[in-house]
């Protein structure tokens, strides 16, 4: 496992904006397929002790992922991501909105932008979240977001580091 890896947490509370660089120790197929498969996704989409769940997922232009992060003590946090724009294995775009049990979105959501590289091995993963509301880009930041998707990011991490090892043996 390489050390030394690339991870930028940088908030721009003027322009509502959310960037994240990260670079994962992982081929850069590996990689995108833990962003856009739900098999994948539910085992690290969620801030530990936390789980996703995910109820219906599309990975298609015009698809979307609805799904829920559930709390050990069974409480469920719904969210909706609606996918508006992919070019395989190195963006794809979405809009994502909290939303209840029911599918109904609580907007506004944010814009979020997902760009891959690799380079000699290291994948990068570069997101942009981008909020109209600045109400909305308060409470996602007041909410934690930095610590809890900074920890879900280190979950991928770990989980990448074993699936990378089943790749390989095959």
């Amino acid at each position: 496992m390489k050390s030394n890896l690339l991870f930028d947490f940088i908030v721009d509370k003027p322009a509502k904006t959310v960037v994240v660089n990260r670079e994962f120790d992982a081929d850069l197929s590996l990689v995108w397929d833990a962003f856009t498969k739900q098999e994948i996704l539910d085992q690290w989409w969620a801030p530990k002790p936390w789980i996703s769940k995910t109820k219906v997922m599309n990975f298609e232009v015009g698809g979307r992922r609805f799904y829920a992060m559930v709390s050990p003590e069974g409480d469920e946090h719904w969210s909706i991501q609606k996918y508006i724009a992919i070019s395989p294995t190195s963006n794809f775009k979405m809009l994502s909105a909290f939303a209840d049990a029911d599918e109904n979105p609580q907007l506004p959501g944010s814009d979020w932008d997902f760009n891959f590289s690799e380079e000699n091995g290291t994948t990068k993963v570069s997101i942009t979240i981008k909020n109209d509301s600045l109400e909305r880009f308060e409470q996602m930041i007041e909410m934690g977001f930095q610590g809890g998707f900074t920890m879900t990011l280190n979950y991928l991490d770990t989980l990448l580091e074993t699936l990378s090892k089943k790749w390989t043996t095959y």
